[in-house]
């Protein structure tokens, strides 16, 4: 049914879930799988308040990258060897960037977990899942970690 995945990454357990998920729909229907994981720019850091004074937000950026790439690498390697897997890390807003690689890359669907960053922050500044599920040209799945119901699919 579906031909190429993406699964979108933030290393929260309902991400893990979405990984989960999407690799047994890719092998089912023998599809190809990517993997994102979007860095936030450091200037988002500061709307959130987890930036604090004086720090230099090169030195920032550059943990944050080396944060997301060994999530994403962590993620992988649950990823069957026999699967093959595209990994990809992207810079900027997460729901932006994941829904540019659904039309850059042809996806016919994204896999993601229904929250990364806590009940109180995506209050604030809105669920990339939302905005990806209002926005994509693509199926979308989300899903939640060992709720006990099913995913939810747009």
């Amino acid at each position: 049914m579906f031909h190429n995945i993406l699964v979108a990454l933030d290393g929260s357990a309902h991400a893990a879930r979405a990984l989960e998920q999407a690799v047994d729909l890719a092998r089912a229907d023998n599809a190809k799988l990517t993997v994102i994981a979007a860095v936030p720019d450091p200037s988002a850091w500061v709307v959130t308040g987890a930036y604090a004074g004086g720090v230099d937000f090169d030195e920032l950026n550059e943990e944050a990258e080396r944060e997301h790439a060994t999530m994403l690498e962590s993620a992988v390697a649950t990823i069957p060897d026999d699967l093959p897997v595209t990994k990809l890390i992207v810079h900027g807003r997460a729901a932006e960037r994941i829904l540019e690689q659904v039309r850059r890359g042809g996806h016919d669907l994204v896999v993601m977990g229904s929250r990364g960053r806590g009940e109180v922050k995506s209050l604030l500044l809105g669920s990339v899942s939302h905005e990806v599920l209002g926005a994509s040209p693509a199926a979308v799945l989300i899903i939640h970690a060992d709720s006990g119901n099913g995913p939810t699919q747009g």
